[in-house]
């Protein structure tokens, strides 16, 4: 697909919602220029863009990522967005409902998700049993599973809270004021434009299996979008953010020992393996990327927090 083609696609996302690419700024090559800031598009060879783009992502160098820009439209539930908006970074303009009549959608759950018993904020699993002793036992012989009980449950409540809302309207009463009875599954839109650089931290956050599903239905749309218009930079996304581990000082010990103790970095075992999954390349006169991974483990992780940074004083003072 031609990348101006994308702008104006509607992705529908849950029942009603949606994302929309509005309008973007800059390319892959763009980007690497603001980071060289002496060679013009298309001057240089691809290859030579992807190595650099790969370089400023794996050393965190951000700013030539904001270098670029992205706007979109989005129509999500309003508990969706309130995650969304979590994220300060982005400017926003969101559709108003104290002049404006709400929007009639509102989202159903098609599964309702147990809550994890190991992960305060997540779901783990389906509802499939009923609560011992609940005073809805009665309902059982109307219900074949208590997810049909639920989404009955669901769908009068949303119909009472709009219900409400008229009502409240023929009294006269503010916007302002009936729109707080609203249900959270109730559609919202906004505009939402945001550099490169911070769609990266929102996708990074948003597209992994620990984030909300319905969230995180959204956000793999975006990245797709994000991958259409600057390949090479969401490569370098793909490979340093959304698929790598973060180890800590006692994990890399361990990693160091295991290491030392099979004495691979020196028996060509380690070259061998970088090599299978394209980390060390035997003909090429440089292997940047598969040194900084060989002097991760020369580092010292033997020192702690309490030995650094001490301050230039005298504690008897």
């Amino acid at each position: 697909m031609n990348k101006h083609e994308l702008i104006g696609k509607e992705f529908k996302v849950l029942s009603h919602g949606s994302i929309m690419l509005v309008d973007y700024m800059g390319s892959d090559e763009e980007i690497e220029n603001a980071a060289r800031i002496s060679y013009g598009e298309g001057t240089r060879p691809v290859s030579e863009t992807r190595t650099l783009l790969r370089y400023l992502k794996r050393h965190w160098h951000t700013t030539p990522f904001e270098m670029a820009e992205l706007k979109f439209k989005i129509k999500m539930p309003m508990d969706v967005n309130r995650q969304w908006i979590r994220h300060r970074t982005a400017n926003v303009n969101e559709y108003s409902t104290r002049y404006s009549n709400p929007i009639d959608d509102t989202d159903t759950t098609p599964v309702w998700r147990k809550q994890s018993t190991n992960n305060k904020q997540g779901s783990d699993g389906k509802v499939t049993e009923w609560p011992e002793g609940c005073e809805w036992e009665c309902e059982i012989e109307w219900h074949d599973t208590p997810s049909s009980f639920l989404s009955e449950m669901e769908q009068e409540t949303i119909k009472a809270c709009k219900s409400f809302y008229d009502i409240t309207q023929q009294f006269g009463v503010a916007k302002e004021v009936s729109r707080k009875h609203l249900p959270l599954s109730t559609y919202t839109e906004i505009f939402w434009k945001c550099d490169l650089h911070n769609i990266m931290h929102f996708l990074r956050l948003r597209c992994d299996s620990h984030a909300q599903q319905e969230i995180r239905e959204y956000a793999n749309i975006m990245a797709g979008i994000c991958k259409e218009l600057f390949p090479l930079s969401m490569e370098a996304w793909y490979d340093y953010a959304h698929m790598s581990r973060n180890f800590s000082r006692q994990e890399m010990k361990i990693l160091q020992h295991v290491l030392d103790r099979e004495q691979i970095r020196n028996s060509g075992v380690l070259k061998t393996l970088a090599q299978q999954v394209g980390l060390y390349d035997p003909n090429r006169k440089s292997n940047r990327e598969y040194d900084e991974f060989v002097k991760k483990f020369a580092d010292n992780y033997s020192t702690s927090i309490d030995s650094e940074f001490e301050l230039p004083y005298n504690k008897e003072d």
